[in-house]
């Protein structure tokens, strides 16, 4: 099952063939410009010379400099913008901060995250685990897919919160809920609920996830978006609940 869009991972495929990526500085220095590699008025080559899978969508791709002792010239926590094709062949340009310090000579280092793609019916059932505002790509998601009337595809939604008020959506998401009841199913949980609330409260657990998303299975897939702290203990819920890392993703 492919869930990610191919952009860089192919671009590098396609550059593997070729031994070459083509890069360029996302800041202007002077100074940096000539002591390190990089032209921040146009795009240079580098050859790739090593590419170690992470996950199943996070890879780290090295690159060669001009010379053993070259460095990248790039100041700490600024990024590079890199070009390349995406699967349709059309071009595309993204910044990434190398994980290499000037101290690391002779090579640069990206680590690259695939893209998530969605095509109809390539899973069973989807689980969603959002909270705050990464509410936002998951109904994307699922207007994508309970608005096709060829997709057959369920969606199981657990929405976490602080307060009622904090809810984004909401009306939306009852909406999807009151007009595809057979295929879309929302559990709301809440941190502080009112005095009268009948969905999860505090912060969503191992045996939430159990109750309202789908078991783990090939053909399913489990999403995730929300705080970094959030995320964290979403991964390992799900890692103790045994979902394999190619039935996860996370925006």
């Amino acid at each position: 099952m492919d869930f990610l869009e191919p952009f860089h991972i192919q671009m590098v495929g396609v550059a593997v063939a070729l031994v070459v990526i083509v890069a360029a500085a996302a800041y202007f220095s002077s100074k940096k410009s000539k002591k390190g590699c990089l032209d921040p008025d146009n795009f240079k080559q580098f050859k790739l010379v090593k590419k170690t899978q992470i996950s199943h969508n996070v890879a780290k791709f090295r690159f060669e400099l001009p010379t053993p002792t070259s460095v990248l010239g790039l100041p700490i926590g600024q990024h590079i913008s890199c070009r390349g094709k995406d699967s349709q062949g059309e071009d595309v340009i993204k910044p990434y901060t190398p994980t290499t310090l000037d101290s690391d000579l002779g090579h640069f280092e990206l680590v690259i995250k695939g893209r998530f793609k969605y095509q109809p019916g390539q899973v069973r059932a989807f689980g969603m685990l959002a909270g705050g505002s990464g509410i936002t790509p998951m109904f994307q998601v699922a207007r994508a897919i309970l608005e096709n009337p060829k997709d057959k595809t369920k969606v199981h939604l657990i929405y976490a919160n602080v307060t009622h008020e904090d809810i984004l959506l909401k009306e939306e998401l009852d909406g999807l809920a009151a007009n595809y009841p057979d295929r879309f199913k929302i559990y709301y949980v809440l941190n502080q609920p009112p005095e009268v609330w009948n969905g999860g409260v505090g912060f969503v657990s191992k045996e939430m996830i159990q109750a309202h998303c789908p078991a783990p299975a090939a053909d399913i897939q489990i999403l995730r978006c929300g705080p970094p702290p959030m995320n964290k203990a979403m991964a390992a819920h799900l890692d103790a609940l045994e979902y394999s890392p190619e039935m996860q993703f996370q925006f």
